[in-house]
């Protein structure tokens, strides 16, 4: 039996999969299998896999389309080897991925979660930065920390982990809508069994688009927002340590997720907003500060980018103007 499976859930994966799954395959390392979950793929996907004809690969087809909460939570059904990473279809995983991890492991058995240093590319694949450097050893709560203080970058590629945990915790919360903070939650549960390790070296490219802010819906974004608090409170009751990380760090998670929910509610039209708005979202976020912190004082607004925000937010014609200004300036406005 193989140590590692790599598993690739995919729908019409176009030429990303094709990178993505090539650099699967040329492991240095050859102890894993590659499974891959496809979503009834119309765009020649699957029929590109099996043409690849590689004992290492196993495919479970869906019978039906799926949502993607639904085919990322097929994980849990499938046959795996000990430790499983997880891997979206336009990234890729530099030849030494699994010697990295495979160092880890070895040194640190005892940890529940693994993962490498790695680099951002954009959709053509040039490289945009690193990503922020990480210790080799974190705590739980020492990961909870980074994460509220945003002293970290968090990504759903390049994390390893045992299967058997993985099922122990129900996989990736499928409840989050479009998974949207799903992986976070799942991290933190890992981690709150031991501790993560991260090697120094550069595993892999996660790559990010120019419309990655604009994929998933306003109000999917903002329930799946909500049920990480709501998750995080949870957390606090569990365990009296992360209950004082929580309160000491959650308004720094509150705000810097403010001012980029904020921007997308920015460059929505009213009409597809379903009755959200910037101020009505505001509202909501400090009802998020007394819950986790008991601060009933939080005040967003004392954030320029955010009280710029919803001044255009309020009036229609600032609206649309912005709205003008978004097809031909790309880059978010509120940093």
């Amino acid at each position: 039996m193989k140590k590692f499976s790599i598993i690739l859930p995919v729908r019409n994966g176009g030429e990303y999969v094709k990178e993505c799954v090539k650099s699967i395959l040329s492991q240095k390392l050859n102890n894993f299998n590659l499974l891959v979950l496809d979503n009834c793929s119309t765009d020649g996907t699957l029929q590109w896999i099996k043409s690849l004809n590689d004992e290492r690969i196993i495919i479970y087809p869906s019978t039906a389309p799926l949502s993607i909460e639904e085919n990322w939570g097929r994980i849990v059904t499938i046959q795996k080897n000990e430790y499983i990473t997880l891997i979206g279809h336009d990234d890729i995983l530099k030849p030494d991925y699994l010697n990295l991890m495979n160092d880890l492991i070895n040194k640190f058995p005892d940890a529940t979660l693994y993962q490498s240093h790695f680099a951002y590319i954009n959709s053509k694949g040039k490289n945009i930065r690193s990503c922020k450097p990480m210790n080799e050893v974190e705590t739980g709560t020492e990961f909870l920390r980074s994460i509220l203080q945003n002293n970290i970058d968090i990504v759903g590629t390049g994390f390893m982990m045992r299967s058997k945990e993985y099922d122990e915790l129900g996989g990736i919360p499928i409840t989050y809508p479009n998974l949207l903070f799903a992986d976070f939650e799942l991290w933190l549960n890992l981690t709150t069994k031991n501790y993560k390790v991260t090697s120094p070296a550069e595993g892999f490219y996660f790559r990010l688009h120019q419309s990655a802010t604009t994929v998933s819906s306003d109000i999917k974004m903002q329930h799946a927002f909500e049920k990480f608090i709501f998750y995080l409170e949870n957390l606090k009751k569990r365990n009296s340590s992360y209950n004082t990380i929580i309160k000491s760090n959650a308004d720094t998670f509150i705000l810097n997720s403010c001012k980029g929910l904020c921007h997308r509610l920015l460059r929505t039209p009213v009409e597809k907003r379903k009755n959200l708005s910037v101020k009505i979202f505001l509202k909501q976020c400090k009802k998020y500060s007394a819950l986790l912190t008991g601060n009933k004082n939080f005040n967003p607004l004392a954030e320029p980018t955010i009280l710029l925000a919803k001044l255009i937010d309020s009036n229609t014609l600032t609206r649309k103007l912005f709205l003008s200004f978004k097809k031909i300036y790309k880059n978010p406005l509120l940093k």
